[in-house]
């Protein structure tokens, strides 16, 4: 494999010819692409790309310049097109590839710490692969839940739109004519009834207290308190919480792997999991696991303290720790999480549809009975 030497660079003047701006992009990028909301840093889909494109081209024996100029000559956007140039300038002139990326302030500190770990020991390829897995791996997981969640989210919307069209207009159009007629009305018309004049009357506060609600969370959602109590819901609903809490232990048993492989020393790998893993319980557990591990106290013991790491995570550490494979444990317990997660996201979202179809069928079933049941009672009478 070639060698690539970061140490020094060449300094050559910018290279004025670009290709032409193309404004539209095809379908096909546009469905492949990360979803990247009100977001600072590149977007997922965008950094396996960066990362899967330096390697191949880094293992070809390309030097780093000619590298960065064919991936920023490739881009289309402006934006993206400036990001790489910078890149490409701050290394001709001297900096290495790790530092460079973090003067973007596009980068994480994990992803810069990686390939920092990748040149000091000269293992730079192979961490761009794995860097590349990982957000593969990433998009991959995200895309999962919400092909699980789409289906049974677009179920619920037009099942709401049903029954709110149903007691907004339809309902009171039968309540009016069992008025004109008379007569006692059987339970669930008098029940339905009931709930589309109280729907008619709260309906508009109940819509500004969920726009308000929602509005509230999305202010305090960085905060420590909200995190850790939504993490507490989260991890304590049925089903989806055991998938969630698989899909944080799946990134974090990866991110472990790929620093220890890298030989990361234990202490500044924990470290930088810590600020990656963008889950509260193993951010919360991490910091304090770092404390107790520098006092000596194994891997394995300090995160058995909580509930967030299952049993079987905490027994194969232990005995990775005692054989001293670690990054071995961690990247095969990282492949087991990805699996069940893949397998149960699937199940639920093969289980969920047609349970939506069937509570969507009930409601409207139920709504339908409850007014033509009077008219049936009304034609028997005249009969």
């Amino acid at each position: 494999m070639a060698t690539i030497n970061l140490s020094k660079y060449p300094l050559n003047k910018k290279n004025n010819v670009e290709k032409k701006k193309i404004d539209e992009t095809s379908i096909f990028d546009f469905l492949n692409k990360d979803i990247s909301i009100f977001g600072s840093q590149l977007n997922d889909k965008k950094k396996e790309r960066f990362y899967s494109e330096l390697n191949i081209l880094f293992t070809a024996g390309v030097d780093i310049k000619t590298t960065l100029e064919l991936i920023e000559e490739e881009q289309v956007k402006k934006v993206e097109k400036e990001l790489y140039r910078k890149i490409r300038e701050s290394v001709i002139n001297g900096v290495s590839l790790s530092e460079a990326i973090k003067l973007t302030g596009k980068f994480s500190t994990y992803e810069y710490y990686s390939i920092m770990i990748g040149e000091e020991s000269g293992r730079l390829t192979t961490v761009l692969d794995e860097l590349a897995v990982f957000f593969s791996k990433k998009i991959k997981q995200k895309r999962l839940v919400l092909n699980a969640l789409s289906y049974p989210t677009i179920v619920l919307l037009v099942a709401f739109g049903a029954i709110f069209f149903m007691l907004k207009f339809i309902v009171p159009m039968f309540a009016d004519v069992f008025l004109r007629f008379g007569g006692d009305l059987p339970y669930i018309t008098k029940l339905i009834i009931k709930i589309s004049k109280a729907f008619s009357l709260y309906a508009w506060y109940f819509i500004f207290c969920v726009l308000g609600i929602s509005i509230f969370f999305f202010l305090q959602k960085q905060k420590d308190w909200f995190r850790r109590l939504s993490a507490d819901f989260i991890m304590k609903t049925p089903i989806f919480g055991n998938i969630i809490q698989k899909i944080y232990l799946a990134r974090f048993c990866h991110s472990m792997n790929l620093l220890i492989s890298a030989k990361t020393p234990l202490l500044q790998a924990i470290q930088l999991v810590k600020k990656m893993v963008g889950f509260y319980p193993i951010e919360y557990s991490l910091g304090i696991v770092e404390s107790n591990v520098l006092k000596g106290e194994p891997l394995s013991l300090s995160l058995s303290r909580y509930p967030v790491y299952n049993k079987r995570l905490i027994a194969l550490i232990k005995v990775a720790e005692e054989v001293n494979q670690l990054d071995l444990v961690f990247g095969k317990l990282a492949k087991q999480y990805t699996d069940e997660v893949e397998h149960q996201t699937s199940l639920i979202g093969s289980l969920i549809e047609p349970i939506m179809i069937i509570f969507l069928g009930l409601l409207v079933t139920i709504i339908l009975v409850a007014m033509y049941l009077p008219l049936f009672q009304l034609s028997t009478s005249f009969g």
